[in-house]
């Protein structure tokens, strides 16, 4: 199937790359030209432009952005996406956004004749390179059941949440409550350990203990406790910091929207937003626990 790809980031550009493997053709386009030298080099077709991307007819448009504005720069407006393209057409955009942004460029979609999906996905870098993503789609079934085989090229869960938006909706609260369990996790380990706790023994109870999560048992925030985390590595590489905060920001707004309490959800991005603001924002998430450890 010929492919459009728009973001060639962190997770977009690995992501393009497993379609390839998969065989399906790809034109690609990334405010880096770099990014799109690289894809070239691995068989795809290297867009100037997204009016290039539009003008090479895909039949299906994946995209990969920041955030919501430059989602809605895409494809909104009279130059957008969605007024240039020329024939009906799926379009599958992976980025974290709000559900209610996601829902009005849906909207649009839909109006001008063209199939939308919200696919934004778990499992950050190393699952973008594996191939190994979760994938939360909101749209319609029968629209997913069309696109199924590109997104599995790219990961192993697939899972239809409802409407249109809804699988922004999962990701938020998902993202949320990752963010709230890092915490909680560091608090207990750096209790611990000030107690007189030896660290791999604490973390060694509390994942044979009610305690557990994926906080504590895939990437325990406290240093050295397992190898090849972030916290046995300075905290490099991993889910920065600042993405959490980006995320948990989004969950209290369309909490806002809501008219939803999340008192846990905002008091995390208020923890997320003093350890950015001290420089922290490139380190992981999990890092978040040097506002408990004593120097």
């Amino acid at each position: 199937m010929h492919i459009g790809f728009l973001g060639l980031g962190n997770m977009g550009s690995p992501m393009a790359s497993n379609l390839l493997k998969a065989g399906h053709q790809l034109s690609v386009f990334d405010l880096s030209n770099t990014a799109v030298a690289e894809l070239e080099q691995k068989g795809a077709q290297g867009c100037a432009s997204v009016a290039a991307l539009i003008a090479s007819a895909p039949d299906v448009v994946i995209s990969m952005l920041p955030a919501a504005p430059h989602v809605k720069g895409v494809y909104l407006g009279e130059d957008g996406l969605i007024a240039q393209l020329t024939k009906p057409t799926y379009l599958i955009d992976c980025s974290t956004i709000d559900p209610h942004s996601a829902r009005e460029v849906a909207q649009a979609a839909t109006a001008a004749g063209h199939r939308m999906l919200d696919a934004p996905v778990s499992g950050g870098t190393a699952g973008a390179q594996a191939a190994t993503l979760t994938f939360m789609v909101g749209g319609e079934a029968e629209d997913l059941q069309h696109i199924r085989p590109i997104l599995q090229a790219m990961g192993k869960n697939v899972t239809h949440c409802g409407a249109s938006g809804n699988g922004q909706v999962a990701k938020v609260a998902n993202n949320m409550l990752l963010g709230i369990s890092m915490i909680g996790v560091a608090e207990a380990m750096a209790l611990g350990v000030s107690l007189g706790m030896d660290a791999k023994t604490l973390a060694g109870i509390i994942n044979t203990s009610s305690g557990r999560c994926w906080s504590s048992e895939i990437n325990n925030p406290y240093p050295d406790v397992l190898d090849n985390t972030p916290a046995s590595r300075g905290y490099s590489g991993g889910f920065g910091s600042d993405l959490m905060l980006k995320d948990l920001g989004l969950a209290t707004e369309a909490a806002r929207l809501a008219k939803q309490p999340v008192m846990m959800g905002a008091a995390a991005q208020q923890l997320y937003q003093a350890f950015s603001l001290q420089g922290n924002g490139h380190l992981d998430f999990s890092a978040i626990i040097k506002l408990y450890l004593k120097e």
